[in-house]
């Protein structure tokens, strides 16, 4: 039984709360203690279930279920060779209790060993008159497995004993979702809903799965039908709202974000949908208003900071796109498409050196696309670095050999370094690869491609 602030069930714990603090001790029978042990274990209140333990193996030695309260604390904390002890001593005394087969079992686990788990559980299904919990704990033992098909087994074997196990029917789709298998998902909640037709949940996951194979209009339905269900249920707005997003039915898809923020309390995603629906609608002052309330709402969501910086990038105010990027970079520095976008804000302001450095950092974090590189070298071309421009571009040949853009700036700055004999081989080598491209040299090195030598070696190839 869990103790509940509403109701006269709490008069145990109340006086237990009571002897803690005035050291004089009351007698309670050990089902008081389990309950006891049980509120605070559920409170995550580990201390006072610890204190509970004592007193009640104190009042009550022999008592099995609290000594099992005492094995769960053991395994909260670690303790895995003292719970296997103790559990084998009251294995000798009740060999058919369920319970020390679940807590066995939860010891397996913790070692990660889980087939050793899911076997000691299935030992315990043979001795329990309510198998609805064995069956999800053996599902989740499954899961840690990766063995999708028989988890999902599991957790559909709960959902048949227990139509509103919510959780079982997460753990069901789920599994569909990993093993790919959408329209198998669509199929088993359609049966389900035959059993239980006002389950928002189910339509609600119905509709997720129509939107995975875009089929938006089977989504939308699956969606009215969860609000039908539950006209409060804000996850199936959202879903809603994105369905209509994807249909272009802007309108409508902001009346359903607007729902959302009058049934709870705003949350930045709604906040940020409707901001971008308003972008789409043309209705720029409604946009970027509430843009800055997503980031009011919760000012370290960098997908916040960046819708303003793109919007005002669209505008071509590049000051304030600069300034927000590096808002969204503080938050997240790692992000490789921030830093990507820094890098050409900072071109539009011809502020090459810092554009130069967030291509470098760009680099730093993986990103090896041939645009990066490309993007980087002519910067430091630019910014008069020839040598390191150089080992940008060699670098990129491990990634792209034989394209013909990095030969020919590979090329072009040879020959300013007059290293004439490595800027003929990188030329030949452009040509050979793409003769379209020679362009390259006039634009980036007009100096160089009015030098005889270059003039000749063009000439000769086209």
């Amino acid at each position: 039984m869990e103790f509940s602030q509403e109701d006269n069930n709490n008069l145990p714990l109340t006086k237990f709360e009571s002897m803690l603090k005035t050291n004089h001790v009351f007698f309670f029978d050990s089902e008081e203690f389990e309950n006891i042990i049980h509120h605070y274990l559920n409170q995550g209140k580990i201390a006072l279930a610890k204190k509970a333990i004592k007193l009640g193996l104190d009042q009550h030695p022999t008592a099995i279920n609290l000594k099992l309260f005492k094995v769960e604390v053991y395994v909260f904390e670690d303790k895995l060779l003292e719970a296997d002890t103790l559990l084998n001593e009251l294995y000798s005394l009740d060999p058919m209790n369920e319970e020390i087969y679940i807590q066995k079992a939860n010891i397996f686990s913790k070692k990660d060993n889980h087939v050793k788990a899911i076997e000691v559980l299935k030992k315990a299904l043979e001795l329990t008159d309510d198998a609805v919990d064995l069956y999800s704990l053996i599902g989740m033992e499954y899961l840690f497995l990766d063995e999708y098909e028989e988890a999902k087994t599991y957790f559909m074997k709960c959902l048949e004993e227990d139509l509103e196990d919510y959780s079982a029917l997460y753990n069901i789709i789920y599994c569909f979702e990993f093993l790919n298998q959408n329209e198998d998902a669509i199929s088993y909640l359609n049966i389900f809903l035959d059993k239980n037709p006002y389950s928002e949940v189910a339509w609600h996951q119905l509709g997720k799965q129509y939107m995975a194979l875009k089929k938006y209009k089977k989504a939308l339905a699956a969606f009215d039908f969860a609000i039908i269900s539950d006209d409060s249920f804000v996850g199936a707005y959202l879903e809603r709202g994105k369905v209509l997003e994807r249909l272009k039915r802007y309108e409508e898809a902001i009346e359903n974000y607007t729902i959302t923020l009058k049934l709870e309390d705003p949350t930045s995603f709604a906040l940020l949908r409707i901001g971008s629906c308003y972008e789409k609608l043309k209705n720029h002052e409604l946009a970027v208003q509430y843009y800055y309330k997503t980031v009011h709402e919760d000012p370290l969501l960098d997908k916040g900071w960046i819708a303003i910086t793109k919007f005002y990038n669209k505008q071509k105010n590049y000051q304030k796109a600069l300034y927000y990027i590096n808002k969204a970079i503080n938050i997240d520095s790692e992000n490789v498409a921030y830093w990507k976008l820094y890098s050409q804000i900072n071109q539009r302001l011809n502020f090459i050196e810092e554009a130069e450095r967030g291509f470098k950092k760009t680099l730093d974090l993986g990103n090896y696309e041939l645009s990066t590189w490309l993007s980087r070298g002519d910067l430091l071309i630019q910014l008069g670095e020839p040598e390191a421009a150089i080992y940008n571009f060699e670098q990129a040949m491990e990634f792209y050999p034989e394209n013909a853009e990095l030969e020919y700036r590979l090329a072009g700055l040879y020959f300013k370094l007059n290293e004439n004999d490595k800027g003929k081989f990188h030329l030949k080598n452009g040509l050979k690869f793409n003769q379209e491209f020679s362009f390259i040299i006039d634009e980036l090195f007009p100096d160089v491609s009015n030098r005889i030598v270059v003039k000749n070696i063009i000439k000769q190839t086209l």
